[in-house]
């Protein structure tokens, strides 16, 4: 019989699951995306295509069809990310298709995802500073583009007003 000791150290290699987080997956279906990442993927698509779409406006009448998938191709992607939001608070991915309500759609953007794993799988790593930057870029855009809409017209009608004057003293 051999040497074995009964108060020996097992010696299998066992280490902590610790929390099972899965990778993200953009082009897919299956599978969670948080909140933050979400809306920084959205936002930073948008931006992508309407970088490429705007480019594709200097090729003439083929650039009407690259902008027509483009569309297209940002609507598929849009959805595929709310498929997955959707999954991330335990929904059904047909809830997805209230992406198309405006304001409606807001939702998904304050819907709390399930802590921990729940039928679609693990929750999503933690957000990276890229993704934080991307997510800040939505509502920073938002206030820039109400400032602007509001200023803009202001200094035209400032500086039209200014014109008159300087004619007027003449």
């Amino acid at each position: 019989m051999a040497n074995v000791n009964p108060y020996q150290a097992p010696g299998a290699a066992v280490a902590d699951a610790g929390d099972q987080v899965q990778e993200v997956k953009v082009f897919s279906v299956s599978g969670r995306i948080g909140r933050v990442r979400y809306l920084a993927y959205g936002v930073g698509f948008y931006i992508l295509f309407g970088f490429l779409i705007g480019l594709s406006a200097l090729l003439g009448a083929a650039g009407v069809v690259v902008m027509v998938l483009g569309w297209i191709a940002l609507v598929v992607i849009a959805f595929m990310l709310t498929i997955q939001r959707c999954h991330d608070f335990n929904a059904s991915g047909w809830l997805s298709l209230l992406w198309l309500i405006p304001l409606v759609n807001l939702m998904f953007l304050f819907i709390p995802g399930t802590d921990g794993p729940n039928r679609f799988g693990g929750p999503t790593p933690p957000n990276t500073t890229g993704v934080l930057i991307l997510a800040w870029l939505f509502p920073a855009l938002f206030v820039i583009g109400i400032v602007a809409a509001v200023a803009l017209p202001a200094y035209q009608d400032y500086s039209k007003r200014a014109q008159e004057r300087q004619m007027q003293k003449r």
